[in-house]
């Protein structure tokens, strides 16, 4: 299994189609998924507010590209409200699994609701946790998991007060490998490119993947290429031995089932 992760330039518009914009960021960095691959997009990858919209543009994506999609999220109106959330679907479009963002950040605030639940979900075998941006920066909402995830997989859209990405881009990868590190678990992180445009502020470009069982310390956290778009290999039995290994020395959090 691969982890496709993806940091496009997109457009904040209802007319864009940021879809679009992916699929042409994995043909320039030349990565053509593969069936047992997981694709994740950004937060907020559509601005449409209809769930139906949105589910059928996941569906159509994931069952063009022939892979697993986990969708980012998109505005969900449900009634006269709106929840941030997304849906994970399958090669075939068969829906995986739902996640919705607990906690709504800064503005967002003003015009959405906050979720039930991150999303827990398996695929081909693994356990799989999304937690839709700033929910990432809450830790008991890890320790609220049913089950231990292999993959937790962080659909971003950064935002910044400062005058260039880095200090972001430097918190949130502390940030990743120290989850990654606690948790024995691949972090992975989409998100809008830099400078993609919003309507106050620019995004950071945080994305990339945490991985625990580097030895080497330029790798703990790998950022996407500069041609927008990175595949990386999951070895879980890697993962195992790194999760024995730290349970043996009595320096490891194992969650029970129940």
């Amino acid at each position: 299994m691969r982890l496709v992760l993806v940091q496009p330039q997109l457009d904040h518009s209802e007319t864009a189609d940021n879809i679009a914009a992916v699929t042409a960021t994995l043909a320039q960095a030349g990565i053509t998924p593969h069936a047992d691959d997981v694709l994740l997009l950004p937060e907020r990858v559509m601005m449409t507010h209809a769930r139906a919209t949105y589910a059928r543009a996941i569906a159509d994506l994931a069952r063009s590209l022939g892979c697993t999609v986990v969708g980012g999220s998109h505005h969900e109106a449900r009634g006269d409200q709106l929840v941030n959330s997304g849906l994970a679907v399958g090669p075939d479009g068969a829906v995986l699994g739902e996640y919705e963002k607990v906690r709504p950040y800064a503005s967002e605030r003003a015009a959405v609701r906050g979720g039930a639940a991150p999303g827990e979900f398996v695929i081909a075998g693994r356990r799989f946790m999304v937690l839709i941006c700033a929910d990432f920066w809450f830790s008991d909402l890890f320790h609220q998991a049913e089950h231990l995830p292999d993959v937790v997989l962080v659909p971003a859209l950064s935002v910044s007060r400062k005058p260039t990405p880095d200090y972001s881009r430097s918190l949130w990868r502390h940030l990743a490998v120290a989850r990654a590190y606690e948790m024995g678990t691949y972090v992975g992180v989409s998100d809008w490119g830099h400078p993609s445009k919003l309507p106050a502020l620019f995004t950071s470009g945080v994305g990339g993947l945490a991985d625990p069982t580097e030895t080497d310390a330029e790798r703990l956290f790998r950022p996407i290429s500069a041609s927008g778009a990175s595949a990386y290999p999951l070895d879980f039995e890697r993962l195992a031995h790194f999760r024995q290994d730290r349970i043996d020395r009595g320096f490891f959090w194992k969650r029970e089932p129940g």
